[in-house]
């Protein structure tokens, strides 16, 4: 009886080992992946910053020398031309949707998981 349960533990500490060995290889791509998809986003942001920001700040310069120099410029105009936007429809229905497109990648990652380590654990042991 003891050596049968000694047994059975040796078995189960092996499969537990393939089991984390296969997590971590599994692992190992979806961090690459996040890793690029983390790294491109940053770029895009970082180009937008260096190219996008400063062309709109100096269309807004020149409109408001612009309106200066004509004496049109106060103080309501100023507001208007320096406040931020609000969010259209599409930014209110991206608001929306993020959460629900999260929860589904993760339960599709979740099931993709299940799947591979059912089929790993019914693989016969070599």
């Amino acid at each position: 009886m003891k050596e049968e349960l000694e047994r059975k533990s040796k078995e189960l500490e092996q499969t537990l080992q393939m089991q984390l060995e296969v997590a971590k290889k599994e692992s190992e791509e979806w961090v690459k992946i996040g890793a690029v998809a983390l790294a491109s986003g940053l770029l895009a942001f970082g180009l937008y910053q260096i190219f996008g920001k400063n062309k709109e700040k100096k269309k807004t310069k020149k409109v408001m020398e612009t309106l200066a120099k004509e004496g049109l410029l106060d103080a309501e105009i100023k507001k208007k031309l320096t406040q931020k936007a609000e969010p259209g429809l599409l930014g209110r229905v991206g608001i929306a949707l993020l959460p629900m497109a999260l929860n589904y990648g993760k339960e599709q990652l979740l099931s993709k998981l299940q799947e591979s380590a059912t089929k790993k654990s019914d693989e016969p042991q070599k």
